[in-house]
Parts: structure tokens; C-alpha cells; sequence
């Protein structure tokens, strides 16, 4: 298990960092990579000049809080995953861009939905956000299942709409489906009948490369972003293109990753 491409998940002591934790652990055994843990935090003395004799006592505390937060993570992951290979990093600096750097080597980048610096009202966090547009490698914002388990309970959905971006998540779509031994659902919201049968055609081809996967194909007239909330209830993971056939060019996320990061019920993989 070599620690070229990582998985990468990002902490901060949250039960949403700790959620996020046991997801990356689980997918870092199922991809044979190692797992890197990290916990970005900030100087007070990088944005506010502080006396010496108060800014060290107190730069000591933040270094050892967060050792505390990387090794409570790291005990987390080994609690199911036995034999995974571990690294944490701490470096300083904001936690948004430190995690943007440490996924340019990274297989998936991860995050959970909400941090603690985020407020109640928020369904996610501006980390998450700025990862879903900016990262080098599909990141995936793990939340917490909040309705009944629906229809695609336990499968892969990939919402699908012709685009390249479409095409990447269909593919990364199939490579979980494949390591978790679990089926996958393509979805597309349609306007007309032959749009509709080329994605059948697409869906196919992916399927003849995955063989052991048990694909279906589904296709709803409607909105999209309100299908893939609806089909999202309980499904192992949701996996969408950052940007789709209906995106402006200088979009980093279209309205539809952006309906699927903040609304559906199951952790979201955005691709680019």
C-alpha cells in the first residue's frame, strides 16, 4: 500500500471532520492507498503583530491542540481500517487553501460537510465549497444520511448529462462501485427522448469496462438538481461533474454540484 496518490482528508476535531475520517479511511483501503490526515491552522502573528512573550506560550497551545486533533483522527481510522497505511500533516495556514495543496498529489480529497468554525445555520462549509471548485482531484464532502433511505439505498449515483465533466464522474462513479462491491445508478434529468438514449449508450460503455458492477440506468423528465436530492436518500455515495452542458465557461461549479454539495443526503463526490 504505497503512499503515491493518497487519499486525503482534512480535520478539525468536528463530528463532521470525524465522519469524514472513517469515510476517506474505508475508501483509502478500498483504492490500496495510503491515507494522509491534515490539519491546517493559522498563526495569530501571521495577520497581527503580538508581543513575543504572548505569542509563544500561545503558538505552543495551537501546535498542541493540533497534534491532539491528529492523533484522535488517526486513532479513528485505524478503528476499521487494520493494515492502512497513515501520515498526518499540520501545516500553517488556512485550512481551505492548505487542503487545495495537498490534494494536487491526491487520488480524492475529503472533507465533512460543516467544521467547527462553521455556523448552525449553514448547511456547508466554506472549506468544502472552495474544495468542491478548486481541488486538483475529485473531492467528496462526506454528510450525514438526514431522511430515509430511498430508492438507490446503498448503490452509487452519478448524476449524468453528456458533458466531459459528466463523463469523469461516470467513470470515477464506476471505480467506487467496482472497490465497494456495489451497484450503480446513472441518473439523468431529460428534455428529449434521443438526448436520453445517447446516455444509454455512454452508461453501456462504461459498464462493458466494469463488468462486475450491477449498472442501472435512470432517467427522469424534470429538474435535475431536485432528482439527484430525491435519489440521493441513503445511497453509499452521490458523484456529479463540477460543471455541466448548461454551465458558463468561468463557472468553477455549475447550479446542479452546487444543489448536490448543500441539499442531498449522502456524501457527494465533485469531479472535474
Amino acid at each position: 500500500m504505497g503512499s503515491e496518490m493518497p487519499v486525503v482528508v482534512g480535520v478539525d476535531g468536528s463530528p463532521e471532520g470525524q465522519r469524514a475520517v472513517e469515510w476517506a479511511a474505508k475508501d483509502a483501503l478500498h483504492r490500496q492507498k495510503a491515507l494522509r490526515i491534515v490539519h491546517a491552522y493559522v498563526w495569530p502573528t501571521m495577520y497581527a503583530p503580538i508581543a513575543s512573550h504572548v505569542a509563544a506560550p500561545y503558538e505552543s497551545g495551537m501546535q498542541e491542540a493540533a497534534a491532539e486533533i491528529l492523533k484522535e483522527a488517526e486513532e479513528r481510522a485505524r478503528v476499521g481500517a487494520r493494515g492502512l497505511q497513515i501520515e498526518t500533516q499540520m501545516p500553517v495556514g488556512q485550512p481551505a487553501a492548505s487542503l487545495i495543496a495537498a490534494s494536487e498529489p491526491a487520488s480524492v480529497v475529503v472533507v465533512g460537510n460543516r467544521g467547527r468554525g462553521g455556523f448552525a445555520g449553514l448547511m456547508l462549509g466554506s472549506v468544502g465549497v472552495a474544495l468542491a471548485a478548486h481541488a486538483a482531484c475529485p473531492a467528496v464532502i462526506v454528510r450525514r444520511a438526514d431522511r430515509p433511505a430511498g430508492l438507490e439505498a446503498g448503490r452509487i449515483v452519478v448524476g449524468i448529462d453528456g458533458s466531459h465533466e459528466a463523463e469523469r464522474a461516470l467513470e470515477f462513479g464506476f471505480e467506487e462501485a467496482e472497490f465497494r462491491g456495489t451497484g450503480l445508478t446513472a441518473l439523468h434529468a431529460y428534455d428529449r427522448d434521443e438526448e436520453q438514449r445517447g446516455l444509454v449508450e455512454t452508461t453501456s460503455r462504461w459498464a462493458e469496462k466494469y463488468p462486475d458492477v450491477d449498472v442501472r440506468y435512470h432517467g427522469v423528465h424534470g429538474r435535475p438538481a431536485e432528482a439527484l436530492a430525491d435519489r440521493s436518500a441513503g445511497a453509499e455515495l452521490l458523484v456529479v461533474g463540477s460543471r455541466g452542458r448548461g454551465g458558463f465557461a468561468g463557472l468553477l461549479l455549475g447550479s446542479v454540484s452546487q444543489a448536490a454539495i448543500h441539499h442531498c443526503a449522502c456524501p457527494v463526490a465533485v469531479v472535474k
